[in-house]
């Protein structure tokens, strides 16, 4: 397969609304932020939902493992883990090796893994089955996002849903307004002696004037900015189609740098901007070959990154009202091929955590031996989820927004407060 990148995958998904695509959304910087935040603090109730889009299309049987199901080990001799080497979760499950931070968020029933999750009538296609998780549409294509419509119908602010990454996705994308976007970039400030001085500009004086004392405030304020906004992303310098081709797997779009665009998301939330809805993504899961060890480290990453953003928002009340869910286009075939790789199939657990969430398992775990042409067959709709997280997170009425699904998961998230 040719790499795709991440802006090829944009415009072939057939997201285009209000010109979010065309012209990169409404890009927003941290004075805009830190002055949305002054003036209309997020309520330190309010719930919010980020967003993780797993590129590629992550291997959910190497993720959440059935390491003792004969089945698994026969369809996989040379890619299956073996009991010992999974995080045990019970139900004769395992997380990934790589994943012991989750496996924390699990025992503390902070972490909650919806099992068997597809649509009907699956598409192998990076490109179409994206588009279906990100429009939530399986049956026709449309020219919106699912949450691009939450926006559209909760007052049409882009400031209330935010990317980090560098072109807007699509489920961001509504039929009249679009997501703002600020790519994680970080703030630089001179360091040393010179960065010392100019700290110091930022100190107030008693007995200065009006304006003085206006110019002094804003150094402060800046400085304030940075140390919320500028630390992350440091690690994200490289190009755009340079970050699609840095790794085995990365055909299919999605950034790398997962942990400085979370902190990113932390340090707004925790600052008051008045966002409700962000979207990271994390590239690189189309493992057609030598899967073991190119999944292994992406979900390490993966786990590396969310196991410090949960720890971190624990400690704020607007934090505590974060879910986060997790999500990739498709899982993988149950049977490996022969260059010790899956190709594409079908249904895959997601993930949620968060200080809401009710930990466990949620949803069927699929069938290894019943299958559709070789595929899992999915037990839970995604659109169920997307349900829940819309009227439980957002309080928004998921009919208005799922085209009339209003399906949701039980005991998933609980009620704030």
């Amino acid at each position: 397969m040719n790499p795709v990148t991440r802006r090829r995958f944009l415009t072939l998904s057939g997201v285009t609304a209000a010109g979010a695509l065309a012209v990169g959304a409404t890009r927003v910087d941290w004075d805009s932020l830190m002055t949305a935040a002054a003036e209309n603090p997020l309520d330190p109730a309010a719930g919010v939902l980020v967003v993780v889009t797993l590129y590629g299309g992550n291997d959910g049987l190497n993720t959440v493992v059935p390491a003792a199901d004969r089945a698994y080990q026969d369809a996989r001799p040379e890619l299956a883990y073996q009991p010992e080497e999974v995080l045990d979760l019970g139900d004769g499950l395992g997380l990934n090796p790589g994943m012991k931070g989750l496996k924390g968020l699990w025992d503390n029933r902070k972490l909650a893994i919806v099992r068997g999750v597809g649509y009907p009538r699956p598409d192998h296609s990076h490109f179409r089955s994206m588009a279906i998780w990100q429009t939530a549409s399986p049956d026709t294509s449309v020219p919106s996002g699912w949450l691009g419509r939450w926006l559209d119908a909760s007052g049409a602010d882009p400031l209330r849903a935010v990317s980090v990454e560098p072109v807007l996705p699509p489920l961001l994308a509504g039929e009249h307004t679009a997501a703002a976007s600020m790519p994680v970039g970080g703030l630089a400030l001179p360091r040393g002696e010179l960065g010392a001085a100019f700290a110091a500009l930022g100190e107030p004086v008693p007995g200065e004037d009006h304006w003085r004392a206006r110019a002094t405030r804003s150094i402060g304020d800046l400085h304030n900015a940075v140390r919320v906004l500028g630390g992350p992303a440091r690690e994200e310098s490289e190009k755009d189609d340079e970050d699609e081709q840095r790794h085995k797997g990365a055909s299919a779009g999605g950034s790398s740098g997962l942990a400085a665009q979370l902190d990113l998301v932390a340090g707004l939330v925790e600052a008051g901007v008045p966002t409700r809805a962000y979207s990271v993504s994390l590239g690189g899961f189309d493992t057609h070959s030598d899967e073991r060890g190119t999944q292994e480290r992406l979900l390490t990453e993966l786990d590396t990154a969310l196991t410090p953003f949960a720890q971190r928002l624990q400690g704020s009340d607007r934090g505590k009202q974060v879910t986060v869910l997790v999500y990739s286009e498709f899982g993988r075939r149950v049977r490996a091929n022969a260059s010790d790789g899956t190709d594409h199939g079908t249904a895959g657990p997601m993930f949620l955590l968060g200080e809401r969430v009710q930990g466990g398992f949620h949803g069927e775990q699929p069938s290894l031996t019943d299958l559709d042409n070789d595929d899992l067959k999915a037990t839970t709709d995604f659109r169920d989820v997307y349900a829940t997280v819309l009227g439980d997170v957002l309080g928004a009425d998921p009919a208005q927004v799922l085209s009339g699904h209003a399906t949701r998961l039980d005991n998933l998230i609980r009620t704030a407060g």
